[in-house]
């Protein structure tokens, strides 16, 4: 049988006591906590940190050393998208928020407008260049090589939402 509940009052009571697990992230003012609110990022960034810890004692021919030599790679670009798109824009690319306000200067709008595309850019040119210079066949050399491929895709997919669509898609605008 439930509980009848007859005001708003009784309701936020009985929210309280019965989601007590939800309102410890919560703050005085009912809005979410540091936590709750970053939590994507967060956990994103500790699984990397994971993967990271992990490779650095595993053999990368064996199968878990490959998959988290993988990893390593996969979980950079979820962390740069997911903080990449919180704070920088890509101006009529569906990957990114949306572009307000406007700068003084041209120059200055511009790499506003783009933020995220040049970043990819020139952090993938960073890691490009790493790469270069490394053994590819290393340990890390190949976990460099797959962070270039990333950057690559991610870079690519920014780009290519500017202008084409995929019906069905709700990133597609």
């Amino acid at each position: 049988m439930g509980i009848r509940i007859n005001n708003s009052r009784e309701f936020r009571k009985h929210r309280l006591i019965n989601c007590g697990a939800r309102n410890i992230a919560k703050t005085k003012h009912n809005k979410p906590g540091f936590l709750a609110r970053h939590s994507l990022s967060l956990v994103a960034i500790v699984l990397l940190i994971v993967w990271l810890v992990g490779y650095r004692f595993l053999d990368p021919k064996t199968h878990l050393g490959a998959f988290f030599g993988n990893a390593i790679a996969d979980w950079s670009g979820s962390v740069v998208i997911i903080l990449g798109t919180k704070f920088l824009y890509e101006i009529g690319s569906a990957e990114s928020r949306p572009v307000t306000g406007k700068e003084r200067f041209r120059w200055l709008d511009f790499l506003h407008r783009h933020s995220l595309l040049l970043f990819l850019l020139f952090t993938g040119i960073g890691w490009a260049v790493l790469f270069i210079r490394m053994d590819n066949e290393s340990k890390w050399g190949q976990v460099v090589g797959n962070i270039v491929s990333e950057w690559v895709q991610m870079a690519g997919l920014v780009f290519l939402t500017k202008r084409l669509i995929e019906i069905g898609s709700k990133e597609s605008r």
